[in-house]
């Protein structure tokens, strides 16, 4: 298997600059690229018996990293593309999120909070069996995932993704940027592809 980076169409986002997301997305191809090397190394030394067994196990805990943060940024960068849009209050996420937390706002605004603290993922996940949505914080991209839960918004928060545009002590902007300028459609359509699962 060789994964392809994703070309994304992002638009011009007020509050993120055109440098910044180059940085983020050469970043990004990176991990891309990683990826395809540890699974090119993986079957290589797969076929070489015992003899590499240690070797094989450190890169397999290596692979969870470069492949988490692939699929990260993809969710990340994948969110914006369009157009921001607003969710309106019909949309099937809108309504989830309402009847969970009281109000699209008041979610909106606990998210931010949560978001803006610390390095790594902020991550809104949905446990399609419980019907409940929860925020999670990814430390080194494959820690602190919650087991099969779909992610409906990732915001990353390495410093690389807002030190171009802001000071570490400013990052409640650049989420509050990067938030704005989601297409909400985007977010409901993961939404309801995760309700079907």
């Amino acid at each position: 298997m060789t994964y392809t980076p994703h070309d994304f169409k992002l638009p011009t986002v007020e509050g993120i600059s055109k440098e910044t997301f180059d940085l983020h997305l050469g970043l990004y191809k990176g991990y891309v690229t990683h990826t395809n090397l540890l699974m090119e190394q993986l079957n290589t030394l797969a076929k070489s018996g015992d003899e590499f067994a240690y070797t094989i196990a450190e890169l397999r805990r290596r692979l969870g990293f470069e492949w988490n943060g692939m699929r990260l940024h993809e969710l990340y960068f994948g969110a914006l593309e369009g157009k921001s849009t607003t969710l309106t209050g019909e949309s099937k996420f809108y309504k989830a999120i309402a009847k969970q937390y009281g109000s699209f706002s008041k979610w909106l605004e606990i998210f931010t909070k949560f978001s803006a603290r610390g390095p790594g993922w902020a991550l809104l996940n949905y446990d399609t069996e419980a019907d409940h949505f929860y925020h999670t914080w990814v430390a080194d991209h494959e820690i602190g995932h919650l087991a099969t839960l779909p992610t409906i918004i990732a915001i990353d928060h390495w410093e690389h993704a807002y030190l171009l545009d802001y000071a570490p002590g400013e990052k409640g902007k650049y989420v509050e940027a990067y938030l704005t300028a989601l297409n909400w459609e985007t977010i409901d359509t993961r939404f309801e592809a995760a309700m079907k699962k």
